[in-house]
């Protein structure tokens, strides 16, 4: 794939995911990228898949353009971006601007690749904890592969709205209320105890820098995403390592307290494990799995693609429960949580007292 296919290909799917500027803003870099500039030979070296599954070099692009942005370091791009609605010959040529004039911070950009914290797939990820309490009734220790800045990891202080019931603390930091489709899940009182995650380049949200680069790759055409993630934020209170994910998995299996439903959860981050990881980390869970009790359970929940790449279909919704190690498909949801298509299971609720 070329780069200027990868800018018109990630336009479109901005503007099936709800982001018309976003769409605007590749349309433009694909039609006027100049290869011979430093940021284009720069941008040049990079080899194999270069789009959101690779490299993904349009939405670090796109990310460099929206923190000048977030800093107010461009006038030219305040003036064109959300709220302002400029002409597009108005916004293409502040983008064509903005690339000239701050080349050397787009360069040193477009270095990391894009990291996102979307919040909204927590609500995928309350609602199938709740199930997971449903069949195992413990306080939770809570691990996250690919957790980014770890604001997945505080699911316990945000609200659900879910087909017309309400779940979580009643001073929830933020409310998400996904398009919701099915039945709601079943009523839980998740306790969690311990809460830790593992990323190979983990932010922290609540250092300015980390904060704005998370931020950064939200678009500016969704605020309420911003909003949503800065709300998180203010209750980040988890521990994100640097490290392998599988090396760090492994360990923490072996350290897990007994007398307490151990949840791993991975969301959009599986599928850019390489493959030899992929199946280590599944032998380790299964192999965890296999020493699971009623007293000492463990759980896997995961979001993630199955082969969908255009996003219409979205992200898989699955857990795995020990002992008895119960497959359970509950449903399917938007990549940003915009929208849960939620099965439902009849439930069977395994008494903690055991």
């Amino acid at each position: 794939m070329t780069l200027i296919q990868a800018f018109r290909d990630q336009s479109e799917t901005c503007i099936r995911m709800g982001s018309p500027f976003m769409g605007k803003v590749l349309a433009i870099l694909a039609n006027n990228w100049d290869e011979t500039s430093r940021l284009g030979r720069k941008i040049a070296v990079y080899q194999g898949d270069i789009g959101p599954a690779g490299h993904s070099l349009p939405l670090r692009l796109a990310g460099g353009l929206h923190a000048l942005v977030l800093r107010r370091a461009s006038a030219d791009l305040i003036a064109v971006y959300p709220p302002h609605a400029p002409p597009d010959a108005v916004l293409e040529e502040a983008i064509v601007t903005a690339l000239t004039k701050n080349e050397d911070f787009l360069i040193n950009w477009s270095e990391s690749p894009p990291q996102t914290n979307e919040v909204r797939r927590s609500a995928a990820l309350i609602a199938r904890a709740h199930v997971a309490l449903s069949h195992f009734d413990r306080p939770i220790v809570l691990s996250e592969l690919g957790a980014s800045g770890g604001l997945n990891l505080m699911w316990d202080h945000f609200a659900l709205n879910a087909a017309g019931a309400s779940f979580g603390p009643k001073a929830a930091a933020l409310t998400l209320s996904p398009e919701w489709d099915g039945p709601p899940p079943p009523t839980a009182y998740p306790q969690l105890v311990d809460r830790s995650g593992v990323d190979l380049n983990p932010l922290n949200p609540q250092d300015k820098e980390d904060l704005l680069r998370l931020t950064a790759y939200l678009w500016a055409d969704q605020p309420y995403r911003l909003d949503l993630t800065r709300a998180a934020a203010s209750v980040m209170n988890a521990t994100v390592s640097q490290g392998d994910a599988i090396a760090w998995l492994e360990q923490r299996l072996e350290d897990a307290p007994a007398g307490h439903l151990h949840l791993i959860q991975n969301t959009v981050a599986w599928q850019y494990f390489p493959a030899a990881l992929q199946a280590r980390g599944i032998d380790l869970i299964e192999a965890a799995g296999a020493k699971a009790t009623k007293k000492t359970p463990l759980g896997w929940m995961q979001m993630e693609t199955d082969g969908d790449k255009t996003g219409a279909v979205g992200a898989a919704l699955t857990l795995r429960l020990w002992p008895g190690d119960l497959k359970l498909d509950l449903g399917r949801a938007d990549f940003h949580g915009r929208w849960i298509k939620w099965y439902g299971v009849e439930q069977t609720t395994v008494s903690a007292c055991e």
